[in-house]
């Protein structure tokens, strides 16, 4: 299956957690539309809507960290803020906020040739920690504690959190859609 990407961590994410599904993750080099939108949805959804190649399965992904003290940013700004104020920019706009909490999200737009696009979607609900920790994992993976856990992402190895990832549901959703609709053919 073919994954629109420049991102090779998100890449190796894919692979893994499409895996055990018997779905080979390729990428493909295609130039899509990356807009401007409070909407991840929107987002990915034109992504898939403006690469060329509509014969073939493939997907995107545009996932984004919604920090509630912070009025939901970066949320689909996430990629842009990273690259700028960085984690420890994050992190202190967070200082002295008592509600830490945060919601990461995941959207993936499936291309389904004859069919259309097909949206799916991820959340992991957690919070944001005081301070970086971890060497796994990629993002703002070293702040984000999902809930249930005492350990970031990025202390968690990647199969630890291809288990419980906002990507990961949100790939799992497309994975099992997928299955259940090529038997039905």
């Amino acid at each position: 299956m073919y994954f629109v990407t420049g991102n090779e961590h998100k890449l190796r994410e894919a692979s893994g957690i499409l895996a055990p599904y018997g779905i080979r993750v390729v990428r493909l080099y295609e130039r899509k539309l990356e807009v401007q939108s409070d909407s991840l949805e929107e987002i990915a959804r034109i992504a898939a809507e403006s690469i060329e190649r509509k014969d073939i399965l493939f997907f995107v992904e545009d996932a984004g960290l919604f920090i509630r003290a912070l009025n939901g940013f970066p949320g689909p700004y996430s990629s842009y803020v990273y690259k700028t104020i960085g984690l420890e920019g994050v992190l202190k706009l967070m200082k002295g906020v008592t509600d830490r909490s945060a919601v990461f999200r995941s959207v993936v737009a499936l291309n389904v040739p004859r069919v259309g696009i097909k949206i799916f979607t991820g959340e992991v609900h957690g919070t944001i920690a005081e301070d970086i920790r971890g060497t796994h994992g990629f993002g703002f993976d070293p702040i984000f504690i999902p809930s249930g856990s005492n350990r970031t992402f990025a202390e968690m190895t990647p199969y630890e959190k291809n288990k419980v990832s906002h990507r990961a549901i949100s790939l799992t959703k497309m994975a099992e859609w997928l299955i259940s609709n090529s038997q039905q053919q």
